[in-house]
């Protein structure tokens, strides 16, 4: 009754990596995709990614996450679904 015990598992997470400006402009142009649709891919303004690709500003959070995934496989963007 509530008393069951699951098993543990540990999980490890592999910390947020962080990108330059021309890593940033890489991964896009390996994508195959311009600002504008790699800005809509990601969920930000086309403006942030230039920013972030002249170095500007940085990403953090979910768009490395996301540059992450992209930059290790330039076609999850298609894959996905999430261009089409």
């Amino acid at each position: 009754k509530g008393n069951l015990k699951a098993p543990a598992k540990t999980l490890s997470i592999t910390p947020v990596e962080e990108f330059t400006a021309s890593e940033i402009k890489e991964i896009r142009k390996n994508a195959g995709l311009t600002q504008v649709v790699f800005a809509k891919y990601l969920g930000v303004s086309a403006k942030t990614v230039e920013a972030w690709e002249s170095g500007r500003n940085q990403p953090n959070g979910a768009a490395c996450r996301m540059l992450s995934i992209t930059k290790n496989d330039p076609q999850f963007p298609k894959k996905s679904g999430i261009i089409g």
